[in-house]
């Protein structure tokens, strides 16, 4: 199922074949693996660099990466949060400033961005378009990493353990995480913001 924000995701057996046939060297599979995943790859990019051109960058030197070395890596990997993993420890490797000290982990050095549109059933009326704007808000008042976890359960529609593996953390970390962003948030959220999270995104 895709998310309010992302397309759709190939099931996992069409996602399988495809990324077999991406390491059995088929050049169609590099650019349907491309076509697929470029556009959820750059939004998650966004979250940590606001330069389009060197996120741009950062996909295609990961796709080609990938493409050189594909007799070396796994065919059984969960595709999308392999490939987020992937992307994520490449742009923090080349991110300006970055130095092999700086820990992904620490939510003092790293950015995480919280801007999303809404889509035009949500903002039919202005009411809930400005309840939406002050949910954006709220998010951004998160720490680094529980903005990530919450991103990635709520807007990508990840499991706990799919959420580990991008974020390269203990499953058990995730839930932490997320239990204490659900648990400040909650005590900002207005009963009618709380409505629309449920309504939108099934977060209970």
């Amino acid at each position: 199922m895709s998310g309010p924000y992302g397309s759709s995701s190939p099931d996992r057996s069409a996602e399988q074949q495809l990324w077999a046939r991406f390491l059995a060297g088929e050049e169609p599979a590099f650019d349907a693996l491309m076509t697929t995943y470029y556009r959820p790859l750059f939004r998650y990019a966004t979250r940590f660099s606001r330069d389009k051109e060197f996120i741009k960058d950062c996909i295609q030197d990961l796709f080609l990466y990938l493409w050189e070395r594909r007799a070396s890596l796994r065919a059984d990997v969960m595709l999308k949060p392999y490939l987020m993993a992937s992307l994520r420890r490449y742009m923090h490797r080349h991110l300006p400033g970055a130095t092999p000290a700086t820990e992904l982990s620490d939510d003092k050095t790293q950015l995480f961005d919280f801007e999303f549109s809404v889509e035009e059933q949500f903002i039919d009326q202005e009411t809930t378009f400005h309840r939406s704007r002050h949910m954006q808000q709220l998010l951004q008042t998160l720490p680094r990493r529980q903005k990530e976890v919450v991103y990635l359960k709520f807007f990508q529609e990840m499991e706990r353990e799919q959420i580990a593996e991008v974020m390269d953390i203990a499953p058990q970390t995730v839930s932490n995480l997320l239990q204490l962003a659900l648990k400040h948030l909650r005590q900002y959220w207005k009963i009618e913001l709380l409505t629309l999270l449920v309504v939108h995104f099934n977060l209970f």
